[in-house]
């Protein structure tokens, strides 16, 4: 399958923004809303808005494939990682889920090297490494950096599930296209999430059910938006954009919260945001100078 570094990349920080204002809309929702809930809303708000384009096409034709395992490892992974990362959200500050949640990309370059035998090239460990560096400058040195032990733990799992998704994601994209993929995800992760409600249900408020279908509605077009990233560029390539999400985060906690960055936090921002936007205008460069006259 021919790659597009570029394209992916675009595809990724559309999904970066989109997952940035997610988090926010679920932060908020998660005032008195057990996570159970919060979870099967936002699966089943995606399968409600994807249902329309499978009748459009089809049924048959939206759903026909012969990569089920593909697709039930996908989503058993994508759903663990979504119950962690809800669950840092609404026990930790915004930036800080969302930091710990994107530390996704410092586990990609492994996984997919031992799952898909995608060597990351200089440019990426060059990537991954700078990365780190920019989020450890916005983690706080001297601890937890606000929130509990658990829900920091709980939100450096969600990092590693989502890597193993993403992946997951990749090596099903050269059959099934993005629409599908998440069309599976969207049954999946519905079904496993309305298991728990037989003894978590709890009525949402108008506020909540609100804040709740917007979270599904946006989070459903960042995972459009990230699946079509993963089926244009290597797994590792795209991670190293995820990285986006962070300052935005914060930027929203900032401005909803009152949360506010250290210089140290601002520098790490302004690193991770100056190296993706050069990754890609190298990578489009690169492309330009390999094509024969």
């Amino acid at each position: 399958m021919p790659d597009n570094p570029r394209q992916g990349a675009f595809y990724a920080i559309q999904a970066a923004i989109a997952f940035s204002m997610m988090g926010a809309l679920i932060k908020a929702a998660s005032v008195g809303m057990p996570n159970e809930m919060i979870v099967f809303t936002r699966c089943f708000i995606g399968l409600v808005i994807l249902t329309p384009w499978a009748l459009r096409i089809g049924l048959r034709q939206a759903l026909a494939t012969r990569r089920w395992g593909g697709h039930l490892l996908r989503a058993g992974f994508g759903i663990v990682a979504m119950y962690c990362f809800f669950y840092a959200l609404g026990t930790l500050p915004l930036a800080k889920a969302m930091l710990l949640t994107y530390s996704m990309p410092l586990f990609l370059p492994f996984v997919a090297w031992a799952w898909l035998r995608e060597r990351p090239t200089p440019a990426v460990w060059l990537a991954v490494s700078l990365g780190f560096v920019g989020i450890a400058l916005m983690v706080d040195p001297r601890g937890l950096g606000g929130g509990t032990l658990t829900g920091t733990l709980v939100g450096a799992a969600s990092g590693l599930f989502g890597a193993v998704a993403m992946v997951g994601i990749r090596r099903i994209s050269n059959t099934e296209p993005a629409p599908r993929i998440v069309m599976y995800f969207a049954l999946i992760a519905t079904g496993l999430s309305a298991v728990p409600l037989a003894w978590a249900w709890a009525t949402p408020t108008a506020t909540q059910a609100v804040l709740m279908i917007a979270a599904g509605a946006v989070a459903t077009f960042g995972q459009l938006c990230m699946t079509r990233a993963y089926g244009c560029a290597p797994a590792a390539w795209v991670g190293s954009f995820s990285y986006a999400s962070v300052p935005v985060s914060a930027l929203l906690a900032w401005l909803i919260w009152q949360e506010t960055l250290s210089l140290r936090a601002m520098l790490g921002a302004a690193l991770v945001i100056g190296l993706c936007v050069g990754l890609s205008v190298s990578a489009g460069r690169r492309r330009r100078l390999s094509v024969p006259p």
